[in-house]
């Protein structure tokens, strides 16, 4: 039985703020003084890397195509083993899987399998009252995912989150932050995200550090712990490196070797292990 409280942190679209809000969340969460699990979704090398810096706890890879849906809640359990809090990163839009294979992999389809309640990113630049439709869309979807808040990011103005915050009044989803622009904690892109943690150690310390403080002035901190503790218990078990070697009996054990180093920087914490 799986018992740690979690949040999925998704978005419509890629480049609308979710790993500003949850890498945030997870700073300000351990500055809190809690111990956080921290998760993405897919096969992203990237985004862990700045999860790591924010909790202190490898950042850990929830790939449901890779790793089959199956494993999901174990390997999250086996991660969360001792944690307060688990924050999972999604990956691009809320219900983007795996092409020509319906919700496979998707954000969407890991937050049912951990039945997690999902924290909506949404940004609200160049809108007000549509951001209403938008959010009753992604939170009418799907029954079985449960959009139970919404964080507007890249507000310009408190004229702009009025405009916003009435829009979304009757839309039965409540607004948990509020993040304005900010230059300041942007962390530089390419072609495939982020810069990782490796090429730019000492400023992305302090890139956390500036989301930690974005997200602890922005969020309803306590309400969003509040949240993810309403997360059912799953049935599942932890999963344990340990057994998954015992049932694969091999004649004499091998020598393994695993690329790392600032030149490879991704690789799952449960190959190791």
């Amino acid at each position: 039985m799986i018992r740690t409280p979690r949040l999925v942190v998704a978005a419509p679209s890629s480049g609308s703020g979710k790993t500003t809000v949850a890498t945030g969340l997870m700073a300000a969460f351990t500055a809190r003084g809690l111990a956080v699990s921290p998760h993405k979704v897919g096969p992203d090398y990237i985004d862990p890397g700045y999860h790591a810096l924010a909790t202190g706890r490898p950042g850990r890879n929830l790939d449901a195509y890779l790793c089959g849906p199956e494993r999901i809640a174990p390997l999250l359990g086996h991660a969360a083993a001792g944690a307060d809090l688990a924050v999972v990163e999604g990956v691009m839009g809320l219900y983007d899987g795996a092409a020509g294979q319906g919700e496979l992999a998707s954000t969407a389809h890991v937050a049912k399998l951990l039945r997690a309640p999902v924290v909506l990113v949404v940004d609200g630049s160049s809108q007000s009252r549509s951001v209403a439709a938008l959010v009753h869309g992604f939170a009418s979807w799907d029954p079985q995912v449960r959009v139970a808040g919404v964080v507007l990011n890249k507000v310009g103005s408190d004229r702009h989150e009025e405009l916003l915050r009435e829009a979304l009044e009757g839309s039965g989803v409540p607004v948990l932050g509020v993040l304005r622009r900010a230059k300041a904690v942007r962390a530089p892109s390419r072609h495939l995200g982020l810069v990782p943690v490796a090429e730019r150690r000492a400023e992305a310390v302090e890139s956390v550090a500036a989301l930690a403080e974005q997200v602890r002035t922005g969020c309803d901190l306590d309400a969003l712990l509040a949240l993810a503790r309403q997360a059912p218990p799953l049935p599942e078990e932890a999963w344990d490196p340990a057994a998954a070697l015992e049932a694969r009996p091999v004649a004499r054990a091998p020598r393994v070797a695993v690329a790392g180093g600032e030149a490879f920087t991704f690789s799952y914490a449960e190959h190791g292990e």
